[in-house]
């Protein structure tokens, strides 16, 4: 096959990433948006050894699955990719998802079990995140495209509730009537970077990140929030460095607390612009609640939770258990947690430590070698010399959440030893046998309609 062949297929199965795979003269295709089943005419845009990637040029027989997405920019558009598939659909495919990763990346067969429904399909998202940028001589705000940094420009997101297309709007009428330009990232020039917004049950904390310190027209972009917003806090981030971080180190607090304190699984907690927090709160409560009941099996016990952000699921772990340790490097975050556990009673049933994991959790365990191990780490996975000391300290159960298949899959395979490490750092098949763990609990949970994502929590146990 060549670049910008046009052949008939027929899609026979899922990708990784949700997309259509075609055989066709001797090769695989990889086409986005075409379901297993369909047939359509397809036009090659990369090959390379027998693996191809293509676009549906046109659909000839659409699946019983096949739905209109709710977004117009859905094609464009690097947020979402499984909006064209009934939600049924969407749930077998994250299942399947995880379950290839499992296999492909971590050499582990194991029965993944169907993926827990979100309560809310669309407008589940508690955080938006915009970058702003220039294009073609104008602002633009919108989403990344897939494996890129050019911006689709959007009105409105609707896996997001109501209020982002009102901000979206704001945000566009403060930029042209103070002659605000968003960042270009080739050159270094514009103000505007990004534009970030989390809820807290009804409580809003708007950060506006500038690669400029005197920013005119503060006032006026205010005003327009104080029509979307009844309680928000309001910080501007400084970021004037060459980077894709999206925060700067300064954060100004121009209006409002800063950080809001809200009630969720039992537990009073705070939260403010760097504080992590699950953006999908019914599969938050579900996920937490199963968490705990894997790892605390004695009342007397200790849990180790780290990657904790503002304490949430560390006091829920203190509240039935003996003590809980939190681990957590974000400051704001841990200070979060501190006040926490002050509010709800668990002085002297939890401890939160602020740095990074694979710095303080070697010591903690030598010094709690019972301890059950909680690990949710970021999309990167934990770190391998975390996973080092829980085999080097036989820890007997550890707990993982991860929103990352490839990641999640390549760590339970150092885990259970189905990878093990090369001296040179580098790993391989390995012997199961040779493993310390065994998976003994595995679910999905859809933390993410509408996308590829997936939110997985693993029980493992010490063979």
């Amino acid at each position: 096959m060549e670049r910008n062949q046009i052949f008939d297929g027929i899609a026979e199965s899922f990708g990784t990433n949700g997309e259509g795979i075609v055989k066709a003269d001797g090769a695989t295709v990889f086409v986005p948006y075409l379901l297993p089943g369909e047939k359509a005419k397809i036009r090659v845009l990369k090959c390379k050894d027998k693996v191809c990637y293509g676009k549906a040029v046109e659909i000839y027989t659409p699946a019983e699955d096949r739905v209109r997405p709710q977004c117009e920019a859905f094609f464009r558009c690097g947020g979402c990719q499984l909006q064209h598939m009934r939600y049924r659909l969407q749930l077998k495919v994250k299942s399947n998802i995880l379950k290839e990763a499992l296999r492909k990346i971590g050499g582990i067969e194991y029965p993944v079990p169907a993926c827990e429904r979100s309560e809310k399909e669309y407008g589940y998202r508690n955080k938006l995140q915009l970058p702003i940028g220039r294009k073609d001589g104008a602002n633009v705000v919108g989403f990344y495209a897939e494996r890129s940094h050019r911006i689709v420009p959007v009105a409105d997101c609707p896996i997001h509730p109501s209020w982002a297309g009102k901000l979206i709007d704001a945000l566009g009428r403060f930029m042209e009537k103070c002659g605000l330009d968003g960042y270009d990232e080739t050159d270094g020039t514009g103000q505007l970077r990004h534009i970030v917004v989390r809820e807290l049950k009804g409580k809003f904390i708007v950060t506006l990140v500038s690669a400029e310190r005197d920013l005119k027209g503060i006032d006026y972009f205010l005003f327009l929030l104080d029509e979307i917003f009844a309680e928000y806090s309001f910080y501007l981030n400084i970021n004037d460095k060459k980077t894709n971080v999206v925060f700067g180190e300064e954060f100004l607090l121009l209006k409002g607390p800063g950080i809001y304190e809200c009630t969720d699984c039992g537990v009073t907690f705070e939260a403010g612009a760097n504080t992590f927090v699950q953006v999908n709160e019914s599969v938050r409560g579900k996920l937490y609640d199963k968490a705990v009941s894997l790892a605390v099996t004695d009342a007397n016990g200790v849990i180790i939770d780290c990657y904790a952000g503002g304490g949430l699921l560390t006091a829920m772990f203190a509240k039935k258990c003996a003590h809980a340790y939190g681990i957590e490097i974000v400051p704001e975050a841990s200070a979060c947690a501190d006040s926490l556990k002050e509010k709800n009673g668990l002085s002297e049933k939890m401890t939160n430590l602020c740095g990074r994991v694979e710095d303080v959790l070697p010591e903690l365990i030598g010094r709690h070698p019972n301890a059950t191990v909680v690990l949710d780490p970021p999309r990167a996975g934990a770190d391998r010399s975390v996973l080092k000391a829980i085999l080097a300290q036989k820890i007997a159960r550890v707990v993982m959440i991860s929103c990352n298949p490839a990641t999640l899959a390549r760590d339970l395979g150092i885990l259970t030893g189905t990878l093990k490490e090369t001296p040179s750092g580098e790993l391989e098949k390995g012997d199961p046998a040779d493993g310390q763990y065994e998976i003994s609990f595995l679910q999905p949970y859809d933390m993410f309609p509408q996308t590829k994502h997936v939110e997985t929590l693993v029980l493992l146990c010490r063979k």
